[in-house]
């Protein structure tokens, strides 16, 4: 088993120089697991937040060879969770496939004041990818 961690060139930034974005846990048979650290992102509306997040979810699964489709786990906190409805339509646009397991949180906050959403996510890339 191989760790490394990463905040890929070709996709957004992250706010912080203090985490990585990606934890690539690269198993012998060529397979991996992509942790990837809680995204934020920027907007006036929670959807625009959402789609946003899973916009800079999906670059960052790309510069590791996955997709939205490889996400197996997901955790979202939201700090009003009366929008889940307005957050639900659009992570349906994204993850079209069979459902990852998941979690959903209300927070009183998230680490930037306008962020109204944060996902993290997990996926599993098959070997050869």
């Amino acid at each position: 088993m191989q760790i490394t961690l990463d905040n890929p060139a070709g996709a957004p930034q992250p706010f912080s120089p203090l985490y990585s974005q990606v934890a690539r846990v690269a198993h012998a048979d060529g397979s991996a697991l992509l942790f990837v650290s809680g995204q934020i992102a920027a907007g006036a509306t929670l959807a625009e937040q959402s789609r946003g997040v899973f916009e800079t979810i999906a670059a960052l699964l790309a510069a590791h060879g996955a997709t939205l489709a490889d996400v197996i786990s997901i955790r979202t906190y939201l700090t009003d969770i009366a929008e889940l409805p307005e957050y639900a339509a659009v992570r349906q646009r994204f993850l079209t496939g069979t459902p990852p397991t998941s979690m959903t949180f209300e927070v009183p906050r998230l680490f930037r004041p306008e962020a109204r959403i944060e996902i993290e996510v997990v996926a599993a890339v098959p070997a050869g990818l």
